[in-house]
């Protein structure tokens, strides 16, 4: 991987902080552990941690929300597939036509799903969060609320993303203090997070640098070769259009899998679901995604392969519907 590297930004702590770490015990021995196992300066390690200060916000914003509202897939894709984010992102392609082009060429992943996932996690370099990165990773690796259902799994993930920070901006000669992100600590234009950078990025300009924050190109670069690292098969569609009468398909068998493809074109029908057209010579296994609408009747598709891969980079069948719709859009339009 080229070196790593972002553009500096002062920003303040802000955001609800509360006390710094310099004084917190474990944060101290996670610092001292962490320069030892990764051969870092433990006095740099130890004040990196200690300018680090807890935020309330944060451990709020990782909590569940006290009541479940209905998830609304029409609403969820109204706030992604609208005017002003349509137009950005056809500038956005018109822009960085020769970098899509490349990607798509050297990757296989379409320009639309990289324009469309550029487009719902930062509206095109313009969100790119307002938290400092080492505040909100280290709250929620040493302070994360054991309140949550999955508190313990969380925090364990959380303490090895803040470990690939500081070691990545160790080597890089970056001040992590200078880096803002969203609360859950990814960063750039593609929010990635510090694992992801270190196993997915790229420098896609060749400047020998790689830079997620300050080169769209790189962005490009890295959200393409993320989704082929997850195993994206150029060519085949993300979903097809499925009827379903739930008075005659098999609803409880087909949901439960969730969306990992797991049933055939001959599996799928057997069970109720009507498929037509390019869905029924499709050879792989396939999903049905369920999208509710609030107190309207539910949504249906069919998910291949790639439409799971499109959820690892964020684990909803609603992130995935609107990263691929608003790329579509967006192509209509070229």
């Amino acid at each position: 991987m080229a070196p790593w590297t972002a553009t500096a930004q002062a920003v303040p702590a802000g955001n609800g902080a509360g006390n710094p770490y310099a004084d917190h015990p474990a944060a101290m021995a996670f610092a001292d552990d962490l320069a030892e196992r990764r051969g870092l300066d433990r006095a740099w390690v130890r004040q990196q941690l200690g300018q680090a200060v807890r935020l309330e916000r944060v451990i709020q914003l990782v909590l569940p929300p006290p009541t479940s509202q209905p998830k609304n897939w029409a609403a969820y894709r109204a706030r992604f597939i609208e005017p002003r984010r349509i137009q950005a992102g056809l500038q956005f392609w018109r822009t960085h036509r020769s970098a899509l082009a490349r990607a798509e060429t050297d990757y296989g992943v379409p320009a639309s799903l990289i324009v469309g996932v550029i487009g719902v996690e930062t509206f095109y370099g313009r969100h790119l969060g307002q938290f400092r990165v080492i505040d909100a990773l280290t709250t929620l690796a040493l302070d994360f609320p054991a309140a949550h259902p999955r508190a313990d799994t969380r925090r364990a993930y959380f303490q090895g993303e803040l470990e690939q920070l500081l070691s990545l901006a160790y080597r890089a000669g970056i001040d992590p203090a200078t880096l803002r992100g969203s609360y859950a600590g990814a960063m750039g234009w593609p929010q990635f997070m510090p694992s992801s950078w270190v196993k997915y990025a790229v420098d896609f300009n060749g400047d020998g640098r790689t830079d997620l924050f300050g080169s769209p190109e790189d962005a490009i670069g890295s959200v393409a070769n993320y989704f082929r690292q997850f195993g994206w098969q150029p060519g085949m569609p993300t979903h097809f259009p499925v009827g379903i009468d739930p008075a005659r398909t098999d609803l409880a068998t087909l949901l439960a899998p969730d969306i990992l493809p797991t049933f055939d074109v001959d599996g799928l029908t057997a069970r109720g679901a009507r498929l037509a057209g390019d869905a029924l010579r499709h050879t792989g296994k396939l999903a049905l995604v369920e999208l509710e609408n609030g107190s309207e009747p539910r949504s249906y598709v069919v998910g291949t392969e790639n439409f799971y891969v499109v959820t690892r980079y964020n684990w909803s069948s609603y992130y995935a519907m609107a990263v691929i719709e608003l790329g579509q859009a967006i192509e209509a339009l070229l």
